[in-house]
């Protein structure tokens, strides 16, 4: 189909002069609005405005330009119909052979702390998605393109095929206008069914449409059974695992996608150099310590048998010295903020490692979500780390300055570890996970045994319980194991009890008020 005839209106206008310049070269007659027309007539392209076009000044405040029939049966007409093209003729309107347009910023006005209901209004686009599904609809015979990352290769196969773009691209470009207009109403959805009858913002929408991209294809799910796809939110979070650059190594899996998630978000909380590593959804060895050789030493002590096939990460820029030390492990996937020429040297010896780089930001998920059947059960996500001031004390005995620092700590290791979980720590290296037990108790002593299993002595250590102790009989274990000191929730009926027992053992306790079940 040769291509006379291009409508553009667009709010962002990245790459559109050049878009323009192009069009112009070839010869295509353009049409556009408002701050479009204005901007290329700016730049000296030749561009008829839409109210010219049509006859019908733009009115209400800019509300109504392109809603007329000289606009839309231009993009609806189908021409391979005879008797559309008569009644064209008839009314003696053109068609429209591309339409480039992208919508008003609805999304980054409501991001904004001072945005009111009346500007989220006034940028609900109406016109423009109008014409965007007009064009997708008879995409056969228009081209449609909402994103600029297309312009270019938009412009170079127009000139490869003479305008004649094919109808599988123009299928492509369809696809993607309906997905912009998909999300765009979305966002207004999300945004307007949240308000409240007295006008306030609530967190949770009525009705919560949600829009993914999909990144890739994966081998499988959890299981050789189950299919799988890895799919990215429109806009991720800076410094969310979505972001990732892959360096080297075999595609990542849905299993490996998960651990490396639960590994970066946990070693990010960290300031100090941190090594974390995850198997099977759990840490099994996390430290801190002056640099990031020593903090990956700490944590393999924790459990080197678990360490094997894990996930590793770092909060640091990944150095030679420790790269070299992790790759005489298996290791499945190696993720931190950076890593030095040096570094990635050694990492290429190991060819099937996945080597992932991130971006060092600590932003997190608007909602957490969790499917069940027939249902999606939404909620904020667990971001809360403790500081020393929210830590009440409620033994006689005051811990001292060393192990409240592994309060903090030991507290924000739980937080990444399946219920019920029961973490012994010292001098900012973990001892002892236990994970994903019925039982408390039972957490406990998997956690002690582990320790004895990496011969690592729990004497004098700390504990973090992410949940309160429901009887004192799990803090009779952890204390018989060495502890010393205990980080807890609190809360239970029986805190007057266990208080009591920490007490007769001897040991510091504190609450913080804040539980940390994960499920």
């Amino acid at each position: 189909m040769t291509i006379k005839r291009a409508l553009i209106s667009v709010s962002d206008k990245t790459g559109i002069i050049k878009l323009a310049q192009g069009l112009e070269q070839l010869g295509i007659e353009i049409l556009s609005t408002g701050g479009t027309a204005k901007l290329l007539q700016d730049t000296n392209i030749k561009v008829t405005e839409v109210s010219d076009y049509t006859g019908f000044p733009e009115m209400l405040n800019g509300r109504v330009k392109t809603l007329h029939p000289k606009i839309h049966a231009g993009i609806l007409a189908r021409k391979d119909l005879p008797e559309h093209m008569a009644a064209m003729d008839k009314a003696e309107i053109p068609t429209i052979d591309l339409v480039i347009v992208n919508l008003y910023p609805f999304t980054q006005t409501i991001e904004k702390h001072d945005c009111s209901i009346e500007d989220a209004i006034e940028n609900i686009d109406i016109g423009g998605p109008t014409m965007v599904r007009a064009a997708a609809k008879n995409y056969q015979h228009v081209i449609i393109v909402t994103d600029h990352n297309d312009y270019v290769p938009l412009l170079a196969e127009i000139n490869t095929t003479d305008g004649n773009i094919d109808t599988q691209q123009r299928f492509k470009f369809a696809q993607k206008a309906f997905s912009h207009t998909a999300a765009y109403d979305s966002a207004i959805s999300n945004y307007l069914t949240a308000i409240e009858p007295d006008q306030k913002q609530n967190c949770f929408p009525e009705q919560l449409n949600l829009n993914f991209s999909k990144a890739q294809s994966l081998r499988y799910g959890e299981n050789p059974h189950q299919d799988a796809a890895f799919y990215r939110d429109l806009k991720p979070v800076p410094g969310s695992l979505a972001g990732y650059t892959q360096l080297q190594g075999k595609e990542l899996s849905f299993n490996n996608i998960a651990d490396t998630d639960t590994a970066w978000e946990c070693v990010k909380t960290f300031d100090k150099p941190s090594c974390v590593i995850i198997k099977h959804a759990n840490p099994c060895g996390v430290a801190v310590a002056d640099n990031s050789l020593s903090a990956y030493q700490l944590a393999l002590a924790t459990d080197p048998t678990s360490a094997f096939g894990g996930i590793i990460a770092f909060n640091h820029e990944l150095d030679e010295a420790t790269a070299e030390a992790v790759i005489k492990q298996f290791v499945e996937v190696i993720v931190a903020p950076g890593i030095t020429k040096n570094a990635k040297q050694v990492l290429a010896q190991k060819k099937n490692v996945r080597v992932l780089t991130l971006p060092d930001h600590s932003g997190s998920n608007l909602f957490d979500f969790k499917r069940v059947g027939g249902g999606l059960l939404v909620q904020t996500p667990d971001n809360h780390n403790i500081s020393l001031n929210e830590l009440k004390v409620v033994t006689k005995v005051q811990p001292t300055s060393q192990q409240l620092q592994d309060f903090l700590f030991a507290w924000r290791v739980a937080k990444f570890v399946k219920s019920n979980a029961i973490v012994f720590c010292k001098n900012g290296q973990t001892l002892g996970v236990g994970a994903g037990q019925m039982s408390r108790i039972d957490s406990a002593r998997i956690a002690s045994i582990k320790a004895q299993n990496a011969e690592l002595s729990l004497t004098n250590s700390v504990v973090a319980s992410d949940a309160f102790f429901p009887f004192r009989d799990g803090l009779d274990v952890v204390v018989e194991a060495g502890a010393k000191a205990v980080i807890q929730p609190g809360g239970s009926i029986r805190d007057a009890e266990v208080i009591a027992a920490a007490d007769e053992h001897g040991i510091a306790m504190v609450f913080t008020n804040i539980r940390h079940f994960r499920h």
